[in-house]
């Protein structure tokens, strides 16, 4: 988000929303999330005021259904 707030500030080649929600969706959600309002970018969409803080919330819930999970995981 830093990154994309400068480039938007000197005019120059924007990193499309797409990669940025492709981005939070492969894990980073918490940070892009963070970002966003540390930047104050993209606040103004409604897509990324609400989509990011709902991947995040989605990805803390499947990693803790994960950890609290019956299921024993062994990569042995």
């Amino acid at each position: 988000m830093g990154i994309d707030k400068r480039r938007a500030r000197k005019n120059a080649f924007r990193i499309p929303e797409a990669t940025l929600f492709a981005f939070a969706g492969i894990g980073g959600s918490i940070g892009a999330t963070i970002g966003m309002f540390a930047f104050r970018h993209k606040t103004k969409h409604w897509y990324f005021k609400f989509g990011l803080p709902l991947i995040a919330l989605l990805q803390i819930a499947i990693a803790l259904a994960l950890f609290f999970s019956p299921i024993q995981f062994s990569f042995i």
